[in-house]
Protein backbone atom coordinates (compact mmCIF):
# COMPACT_ATOMS: atom_id res chain seq x y z
CA UNK A 1 0.00 0.00 0.00
CA UNK A 2 1.52 3.57 -0.99
CA UNK A 3 1.12 6.13 1.59
CA UNK A 4 3.82 8.50 -0.61
CA UNK A 5 1.09 9.99 -2.88
CA UNK A 6 -0.01 13.57 -1.89
CA UNK A 7 -3.44 13.94 -0.95
CA UNK A 8 -5.80 16.88 -1.69
CA UNK A 9 -6.01 19.02 1.31
CA UNK A 10 -10.32 19.31 0.78
CA UNK A 11 -10.18 15.08 0.72
CA UNK A 12 -8.78 15.68 4.47
CA UNK A 13 -10.90 18.13 5.76
CA UNK A 14 -13.98 15.84 4.42
CA UNK A 15 -12.54 12.80 5.76
CA UNK A 16 -12.21 13.96 9.47
CA UNK A 17 -15.45 15.86 9.34
CA UNK A 18 -16.89 12.51 8.54
CA UNK A 19 -15.05 10.49 11.53
CA UNK A 20 -15.94 13.74 13.74
CA UNK A 21 -19.35 14.51 12.52
CA UNK A 22 -22.26 13.51 14.85
CA UNK A 23 -24.64 11.78 13.11
CA UNK A 24 -24.25 8.14 12.45
CA UNK A 25 -21.69 7.20 9.63
CA UNK A 26 -22.14 4.75 7.37
CA UNK A 27 -19.27 1.82 6.77
CA UNK A 28 -18.83 2.77 3.46
CA UNK A 29 -18.01 6.35 5.04
CA UNK A 30 -15.42 5.44 7.45
CA UNK A 31 -13.55 3.21 5.34
CA UNK A 32 -13.51 6.13 2.97
CA UNK A 33 -12.13 8.36 5.81
CA UNK A 34 -9.97 6.25 6.72
CA UNK A 35 -8.37 5.55 3.60
CA UNK A 36 -7.47 9.07 2.82
CA UNK A 37 -6.22 9.92 6.68
CA UNK A 38 -4.52 7.05 6.26
CA UNK A 39 -1.84 8.09 3.62
CA UNK A 40 -1.38 11.08 5.71
CA UNK A 41 -0.84 9.49 9.21
CA UNK A 42 -0.45 5.79 8.55
CA UNK A 43 0.62 5.22 12.14
CA UNK A 44 -2.92 6.43 13.44
CA UNK A 45 -5.16 5.19 10.47
CA UNK A 46 -3.70 2.09 9.36
CA UNK A 47 -5.10 0.00 12.19
CA UNK A 48 -8.26 2.17 11.94
CA UNK A 49 -8.57 1.30 8.66
CA UNK A 50 -7.66 -2.52 8.56
CA UNK A 51 -10.31 -3.24 11.09
CA UNK A 52 -12.78 -0.98 9.43
CA UNK A 53 -12.50 -2.73 5.88
CA UNK A 54 -13.46 -6.18 7.56
CA UNK A 55 -16.40 -4.48 9.37
CA UNK A 56 -17.66 -3.93 5.56
CA UNK A 57 -17.06 -7.24 4.45
CA UNK A 58 -20.18 -8.18 6.13
CA UNK A 59 -23.20 -6.67 4.34
CA UNK A 60 -24.58 -4.37 6.89
CA UNK A 61 -28.47 -5.31 6.18
CA UNK A 62 -28.38 -9.09 6.75
CA UNK A 63 -25.23 -9.82 8.09
CA UNK A 64 -23.87 -11.59 5.63
CA UNK A 65 -20.97 -11.47 3.13
CA UNK A 66 -21.17 -10.34 -0.13
CA UNK A 67 -19.63 -9.89 -3.64
CA UNK A 68 -16.64 -7.84 -2.91
CA UNK A 69 -16.29 -9.50 0.85
CA UNK A 70 -12.86 -11.13 -0.46
CA UNK A 71 -11.69 -7.98 -1.96
CA UNK A 72 -12.08 -5.67 1.12
CA UNK A 73 -10.16 -8.61 3.32
CA UNK A 74 -7.38 -8.85 1.24
CA UNK A 75 -7.11 -4.50 1.23
CA UNK A 76 -7.46 -4.92 5.19
CA UNK A 77 -4.45 -7.44 5.21
CA UNK A 78 -2.42 -5.75 2.99
CA UNK A 79 -3.23 -2.06 5.36
CA UNK A 80 -2.34 -4.35 8.42
CA UNK A 81 1.14 -5.84 6.11
CA UNK A 82 1.52 -1.41 5.78
CA UNK A 83 1.87 -0.71 9.50
CA UNK A 84 5.59 -0.13 10.70
CA UNK A 85 6.71 -3.66 12.12
CA UNK A 86 8.01 -1.27 15.03
CA UNK A 87 4.57 -0.49 15.84
CA UNK A 88 3.14 -3.11 18.98
CA UNK A 89 -0.27 -3.66 17.59
CA UNK A 90 0.71 -4.75 14.23
CA UNK A 91 0.32 -8.15 15.06
CA UNK A 92 -3.00 -8.32 16.77
CA UNK A 93 -4.17 -6.40 13.75
CA UNK A 94 -2.80 -8.66 10.94
CA UNK A 95 -3.66 -11.38 13.06
CA UNK A 96 -7.01 -10.14 13.35
CA UNK A 97 -7.24 -9.35 9.36
CA UNK A 98 -5.69 -12.14 7.90
CA UNK A 99 -8.39 -14.36 10.06
CA UNK A 100 -11.70 -12.92 8.40
CA UNK A 101 -9.70 -13.39 5.08
CA UNK A 102 -9.00 -17.04 5.51
CA UNK A 103 -12.69 -17.67 6.58
CA UNK A 104 -13.69 -15.36 3.32
CA UNK A 105 -11.43 -17.60 1.43
CA UNK A 106 -12.74 -21.02 2.46
CA UNK A 107 -15.57 -19.90 1.88
CA UNK A 108 -15.06 -19.45 -1.37
CA UNK A 109 -13.42 -22.86 -2.17
CA UNK A 110 -9.73 -21.35 -1.98
CA UNK A 111 -8.58 -23.57 0.64
CA UNK A 112 -4.63 -24.04 0.01
CA UNK A 113 -4.65 -19.84 0.10
CA UNK A 114 -7.08 -20.12 3.41
CA UNK A 115 -4.69 -22.92 4.72
CA UNK A 116 -1.32 -20.41 4.10
CA UNK A 117 -2.85 -17.59 5.77
CA UNK A 118 -3.68 -19.96 9.03
CA UNK A 119 0.10 -20.73 8.71
CA UNK A 120 0.61 -17.06 8.75
CA UNK A 121 -1.49 -16.25 11.74
CA UNK A 122 0.35 -19.25 13.65
CA UNK A 123 3.49 -17.31 12.95
CA UNK A 124 2.16 -14.51 14.55
CA UNK A 125 0.97 -16.40 17.39
CA UNK A 126 4.35 -18.21 18.04
CA UNK A 127 6.06 -15.29 17.56
CA UNK A 128 4.25 -13.37 20.22
CA UNK A 129 4.07 -16.59 22.57
CA UNK A 130 7.68 -16.09 22.30
CA UNK A 131 8.38 -12.92 23.12
CA UNK A 132 5.46 -12.68 25.81
CA UNK A 133 6.60 -16.09 27.59
CA UNK A 134 2.86 -17.05 27.44
CA UNK A 135 2.60 -21.01 26.60
CA UNK A 136 -0.27 -20.95 24.72
CA UNK A 137 0.37 -20.32 20.84
CA UNK A 138 -2.60 -18.29 18.89
CA UNK A 139 -3.78 -19.78 15.68
CA UNK A 140 -2.76 -23.44 16.42
CA UNK A 141 -6.66 -25.03 16.96
CA UNK A 142 -6.91 -23.42 12.97
CA UNK A 143 -4.02 -24.34 12.13
CA UNK A 144 -5.00 -27.80 13.61
CA UNK A 145 -8.04 -27.67 11.77
CA UNK A 146 -7.13 -26.98 8.29
CA UNK A 147 -4.49 -29.73 8.37
CA UNK A 148 -7.09 -32.30 9.87
CA UNK A 149 -9.78 -31.48 6.43
CA UNK A 150 -6.71 -31.64 4.20
CA UNK A 151 -5.91 -35.42 5.68
CA UNK A 152 -2.74 -34.12 7.45
CA UNK A 153 -3.43 -36.38 10.38
CA UNK A 154 -0.42 -36.22 11.75
CA UNK A 155 0.66 -33.43 11.80
CA UNK A 156 -2.85 -31.86 13.35
CA UNK A 157 -2.35 -34.31 16.03
CA UNK A 158 1.15 -32.39 16.49
CA UNK A 159 -0.38 -28.99 16.72
CA UNK A 160 -3.24 -30.40 18.77
CA UNK A 161 -0.69 -31.94 21.86
CA UNK A 162 0.92 -28.23 21.55
CA UNK A 163 -1.78 -26.55 22.14
CA UNK A 164 -3.26 -28.63 24.92
CA UNK A 165 -0.04 -28.82 26.39
CA UNK A 166 -0.40 -25.13 26.58
CA UNK A 167 -4.02 -24.90 28.11
CA UNK A 168 -3.98 -27.66 30.08
CA UNK A 169 -2.27 -26.21 33.14
CA UNK A 170 -4.95 -23.47 33.58
CA UNK A 171 -7.51 -25.92 34.09
CA UNK A 172 -11.08 -26.64 32.27
CA UNK A 173 -11.00 -22.30 32.33
CA UNK A 174 -15.37 -22.47 32.13
CA UNK A 175 -15.56 -25.44 29.60
CA UNK A 176 -12.69 -24.55 26.65
CA UNK A 177 -10.24 -26.58 27.89
CA UNK A 178 -13.34 -29.84 27.11
CA UNK A 179 -13.65 -28.94 23.82
CA UNK A 180 -9.87 -28.34 22.99
CA UNK A 181 -9.53 -32.05 24.76
CA UNK A 182 -12.19 -33.64 22.05
CA UNK A 183 -10.63 -31.74 19.00
CA UNK A 184 -6.96 -33.73 20.34
CA UNK A 185 -8.67 -36.95 21.00
CA UNK A 186 -9.79 -36.43 17.31
CA UNK A 187 -6.52 -35.90 15.75
CA UNK A 188 -4.80 -38.17 17.57
CA UNK A 189 -7.16 -41.01 16.88
CA UNK A 190 -7.19 -39.96 13.10
CA UNK A 191 -3.67 -40.09 12.95
CA UNK A 192 -3.45 -43.82 14.23
CA UNK A 193 -1.94 -42.64 17.72
CA UNK A 194 -4.51 -44.86 19.55
CA UNK A 195 -2.68 -44.98 22.74
CA UNK A 196 -2.41 -41.43 23.47
CA UNK A 197 -5.80 -41.09 22.24
CA UNK A 198 -6.68 -43.35 24.97
CA UNK A 199 -4.98 -41.53 27.06
CA UNK A 200 -6.02 -38.11 26.19
CA UNK A 201 -9.87 -39.46 27.01
CA UNK A 202 -8.91 -40.75 29.80
CA UNK A 203 -7.96 -36.88 30.49
CA UNK A 204 -11.02 -35.57 29.54
CA UNK A 205 -13.40 -38.16 31.64
CA UNK A 206 -11.25 -37.25 34.71
CA UNK A 207 -11.89 -33.79 34.23
CA UNK A 208 -15.23 -34.00 33.60
CA UNK A 209 -16.18 -36.26 36.78
CA UNK A 210 -14.27 -33.62 39.20
CA UNK A 211 -16.22 -31.10 37.18
CA UNK A 212 -19.23 -32.70 38.15
CA UNK A 213 -18.57 -33.92 41.51
CA UNK A 214 -17.77 -30.20 42.08
CA UNK A 215 -21.10 -29.10 40.91
CA UNK A 216 -18.77 -27.15 38.08
CA UNK A 217 -20.35 -28.84 35.16
CA UNK A 218 -23.11 -31.28 34.09
CA UNK A 219 -23.50 -34.58 34.94
CA UNK A 220 -24.28 -35.10 31.28
CA UNK A 221 -21.52 -34.11 29.51
CA UNK A 222 -19.05 -36.25 32.36
CA UNK A 223 -21.74 -39.54 31.15
CA UNK A 224 -21.46 -38.69 27.17
CA UNK A 225 -17.55 -38.80 27.78
CA UNK A 226 -17.70 -42.05 29.69
CA UNK A 227 -19.85 -43.56 27.08
CA UNK A 228 -17.15 -42.53 24.25
CA UNK A 229 -14.44 -43.36 26.06
CA UNK A 230 -16.33 -46.72 26.09
CA UNK A 231 -16.68 -46.82 22.66
CA UNK A 232 -13.40 -45.94 22.24
CA UNK A 233 -12.14 -48.72 24.34
CA UNK A 234 -13.68 -51.35 22.85
CA UNK A 235 -12.42 -50.44 18.91
CA UNK A 236 -8.52 -50.48 20.50
CA UNK A 237 -9.44 -54.06 22.31
CA UNK A 238 -9.68 -52.80 25.67
CA UNK A 239 -13.02 -54.64 26.74
CA UNK A 240 -12.50 -55.08 30.09
CA UNK A 241 -12.00 -51.18 30.80
CA UNK A 242 -15.25 -50.84 28.53
CA UNK A 243 -17.38 -52.34 30.96
CA UNK A 244 -16.37 -50.68 33.81
CA UNK A 245 -16.66 -47.35 32.09
CA UNK A 246 -20.42 -48.39 30.89
CA UNK A 247 -21.29 -49.37 34.43
CA UNK A 248 -20.09 -46.09 35.70
CA UNK A 249 -21.94 -44.52 32.84
CA UNK A 250 -25.05 -46.25 34.27
CA UNK A 251 -24.85 -45.08 37.62
CA UNK A 252 -24.97 -41.55 36.42
CA UNK A 253 -27.83 -42.06 34.31
CA UNK A 254 -29.76 -43.83 37.41
CA UNK A 255 -28.77 -40.28 39.17
CA UNK A 256 -30.22 -37.90 36.34
CA UNK A 257 -32.89 -40.47 36.07
CA UNK A 258 -34.14 -39.84 39.73
CA UNK A 259 -33.29 -36.10 40.45
CA UNK A 260 -32.03 -34.41 37.21
CA UNK A 261 -28.73 -32.66 37.14
CA UNK A 262 -27.82 -30.93 40.22
CA UNK A 263 -28.45 -27.16 39.01
CA UNK A 264 -29.08 -25.90 35.88
CA UNK A 265 -26.87 -25.48 33.10
CA UNK A 266 -26.72 -23.35 29.96
CA UNK A 267 -27.26 -26.19 27.52
CA UNK A 268 -23.95 -26.52 25.61
CA UNK A 269 -24.28 -29.87 26.97
CA UNK A 270 -26.10 -30.69 23.88
CA UNK A 271 -23.19 -29.60 21.28
CA UNK A 272 -21.17 -31.33 23.27
CA UNK A 273 -23.27 -34.59 22.72
CA UNK A 274 -23.33 -34.28 18.91
CA UNK A 275 -19.08 -33.69 18.84
CA UNK A 276 -18.95 -36.62 20.80
CA UNK A 277 -21.56 -38.63 18.47
CA UNK A 278 -20.00 -37.72 15.31
CA UNK A 279 -16.81 -38.53 16.69
CA UNK A 280 -18.26 -42.50 17.54
CA UNK A 281 -19.47 -42.67 14.05
CA UNK A 282 -16.39 -41.23 12.52
CA UNK A 283 -14.72 -44.27 10.74
CA UNK A 284 -18.18 -44.82 8.96
CA UNK A 285 -19.04 -41.72 8.60
CA UNK A 286 -16.14 -40.02 6.52
CA UNK A 287 -17.07 -38.34 3.15
CA UNK A 288 -15.43 -39.37 0.24
CA UNK A 289 -11.84 -39.04 -0.23
CA UNK A 290 -12.24 -36.40 -2.93
CA UNK A 291 -12.90 -33.33 -1.24
CA UNK A 292 -12.58 -31.94 2.73
CA UNK A 293 -14.11 -33.94 5.63
CA UNK A 294 -14.75 -31.86 8.78
CA UNK A 295 -12.26 -32.14 11.80
CA UNK A 296 -14.36 -35.29 13.83
CA UNK A 297 -13.88 -33.96 17.58
CA UNK A 298 -14.74 -30.26 16.67
CA UNK A 299 -17.80 -28.24 16.68
CA UNK A 300 -19.36 -27.16 13.22
CA UNK A 301 -18.53 -23.85 14.38
CA UNK A 302 -14.99 -24.98 13.37
CA UNK A 303 -15.51 -26.38 10.03
CA UNK A 304 -14.43 -24.65 6.72
CA UNK A 305 -17.87 -23.39 4.92
CA UNK A 306 -17.23 -25.86 2.07
CA UNK A 307 -16.43 -28.87 4.18
CA UNK A 308 -19.08 -27.95 6.74
CA UNK A 309 -21.86 -27.68 3.33
CA UNK A 310 -20.07 -31.04 1.75
CA UNK A 311 -20.97 -32.65 4.93
CA UNK A 312 -24.73 -31.76 5.35
CA UNK A 313 -25.96 -32.13 1.90
CA UNK A 314 -24.52 -35.72 1.91
CA UNK A 315 -27.75 -36.42 4.05
CA UNK A 316 -30.03 -36.17 0.77
CA UNK A 317 -27.66 -38.68 -1.00
CA UNK A 318 -27.66 -40.78 1.58
CA UNK A 319 -31.38 -40.83 1.77
CA UNK A 320 -31.90 -41.86 -1.68
CA UNK A 321 -29.01 -44.94 -1.43
CA UNK A 322 -31.37 -45.96 1.85
CA UNK A 323 -34.53 -45.82 -0.03
CA UNK A 324 -33.00 -47.84 -2.71
CA UNK A 325 -31.14 -50.28 -0.20
CA UNK A 326 -34.46 -50.78 1.79
CA UNK A 327 -36.24 -53.13 -0.73
CA UNK A 328 -33.17 -55.25 -0.85
CA UNK A 329 -32.51 -55.43 2.45
CA UNK A 330 -36.10 -57.14 2.88
CA UNK A 331 -35.55 -59.51 -0.10
CA UNK A 332 -31.51 -60.68 0.56
CA UNK A 333 -31.06 -59.60 3.86
CA UNK A 334 -27.42 -61.52 3.99
CA UNK A 335 -26.08 -59.19 1.63
CA UNK A 336 -27.79 -55.76 2.57
CA UNK A 337 -29.59 -55.53 5.84
CA UNK A 338 -26.12 -54.51 7.68
CA UNK A 339 -25.30 -52.11 4.72
CA UNK A 340 -29.02 -50.57 5.45
CA UNK A 341 -28.10 -50.22 9.44
CA UNK A 342 -24.50 -48.57 8.98
CA UNK A 343 -25.82 -46.66 6.28
CA UNK A 344 -28.96 -45.32 8.28
CA UNK A 345 -26.87 -44.71 11.57
CA UNK A 346 -24.41 -42.14 9.27
CA UNK A 347 -27.24 -40.31 8.29
CA UNK A 348 -28.66 -40.55 11.89
CA UNK A 349 -25.36 -38.94 13.44
CA UNK A 350 -25.29 -36.26 10.58
CA UNK A 351 -28.76 -35.52 10.55
CA UNK A 352 -28.06 -35.17 14.46
CA UNK A 353 -24.98 -32.47 14.02
CA UNK A 354 -27.16 -30.65 11.61
CA UNK A 355 -29.85 -29.54 13.83
CA UNK A 356 -28.24 -29.40 16.93
CA UNK A 357 -26.43 -26.70 15.26
CA UNK A 358 -29.62 -25.31 14.25
CA UNK A 359 -31.94 -25.25 16.62
CA UNK A 360 -32.54 -26.23 20.23
CA UNK A 361 -35.72 -28.18 18.94
CA UNK A 362 -33.43 -30.72 17.68
CA UNK A 363 -35.19 -33.33 19.17
CA UNK A 364 -38.28 -32.90 17.28
CA UNK A 365 -36.12 -33.39 14.01
CA UNK A 366 -34.40 -36.25 15.00
CA UNK A 367 -36.18 -38.34 16.84
CA UNK A 368 -38.01 -41.13 14.62
CA UNK A 369 -34.07 -41.29 13.18
CA UNK A 370 -32.83 -42.70 16.38
CA UNK A 371 -36.26 -45.10 16.68
CA UNK A 372 -35.95 -46.35 13.28
CA UNK A 373 -32.01 -47.15 13.98
CA UNK A 374 -32.81 -49.45 16.67
CA UNK A 375 -35.48 -51.14 14.51
CA UNK A 376 -33.43 -51.64 12.00
CA UNK A 377 -30.45 -52.59 14.54
CA UNK A 378 -33.17 -55.08 16.60
CA UNK A 379 -34.14 -56.96 12.71
CA UNK A 380 -30.16 -57.44 12.04
CA UNK A 381 -30.03 -58.86 16.02
CA UNK A 382 -32.72 -61.67 14.90
CA UNK A 383 -31.58 -62.19 11.39
CA UNK A 384 -28.02 -62.13 12.08
CA UNK A 385 -27.27 -62.80 16.32
CA UNK A 386 -23.43 -62.76 15.81
CA UNK A 387 -23.15 -59.23 14.64
CA UNK A 388 -26.86 -57.87 15.17
CA UNK A 389 -26.36 -58.05 19.21
CA UNK A 390 -23.69 -55.27 19.51
CA UNK A 391 -25.08 -53.25 16.50
CA UNK A 392 -28.67 -53.47 18.47
CA UNK A 393 -26.57 -52.16 21.81
CA UNK A 394 -24.90 -49.35 19.98
CA UNK A 395 -28.27 -47.85 18.34
CA UNK A 396 -29.94 -48.56 21.89
CA UNK A 397 -26.38 -46.24 23.48
CA UNK A 398 -27.01 -43.83 20.55
CA UNK A 399 -30.48 -43.21 21.46
CA UNK A 400 -30.04 -42.99 25.08
CA UNK A 401 -27.27 -40.66 24.75
CA UNK A 402 -30.32 -38.34 22.10
CA UNK A 403 -32.75 -38.83 25.53
CA UNK A 404 -30.06 -38.03 27.83
CA UNK A 405 -29.32 -34.73 25.34
CA UNK A 406 -33.34 -34.06 24.85
CA UNK A 407 -33.41 -33.91 28.47
CA UNK A 408 -35.71 -37.18 28.68
CA UNK A 409 -33.76 -39.01 31.55
CA UNK A 410 -35.91 -41.86 32.37
CA UNK A 411 -35.77 -43.33 28.80
CA UNK A 412 -32.54 -42.63 28.33
CA UNK A 413 -31.95 -45.43 31.37
CA UNK A 414 -34.29 -47.84 29.99
CA UNK A 415 -32.27 -47.78 26.46
CA UNK A 416 -28.82 -47.98 28.01
CA UNK A 417 -30.05 -50.66 30.71
CA UNK A 418 -31.46 -52.58 27.47
CA UNK A 419 -28.12 -52.35 25.65
CA UNK A 420 -25.84 -53.28 28.55
CA UNK A 421 -28.34 -56.77 28.66
CA UNK A 422 -26.98 -57.10 25.14
CA UNK A 423 -23.79 -56.41 25.75
CA UNK A 424 -23.80 -59.33 28.82
CA UNK A 425 -23.54 -56.35 31.78
CA UNK A 426 -26.37 -56.11 33.12
CA UNK A 427 -25.33 -57.55 36.27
Amino acid sequence: MNHSGKVDQDDIVRARNVLLASGRRTPREEVDAYRVLARVSPASYLPLLARALQRLSYDTGSGKRHAFSLALCEEAVAAARSIDPAEPARADVLYEALNTCQRELYGLGRRAEGLAMRAEMLAIGRAKAELSGDPVVNGLNEWAAGLSEEGRYAEAADAMTELVAGILPDGPRSGALAWSLLEWIAALHDAGRSGEALAAFETLVSMEAAEAANDHGPMACHLYSLIGYARMLDTHGRGEQAVLARQEALDLLKELADTGERKSWSGYQASYWAVLLSLSGAESDRPASNGPRPPSGAAPIQWSPDAKQRYFDSRHTLREELETLAPRATEDPDQHLAELVRLHRVLTIRSAVYWENRTHLFAEQVHSLFDEGVSLARRLSQHDPAEGTRTLATSLIDRSTFHTAAREFRPALDDFRQALSYLGEAG
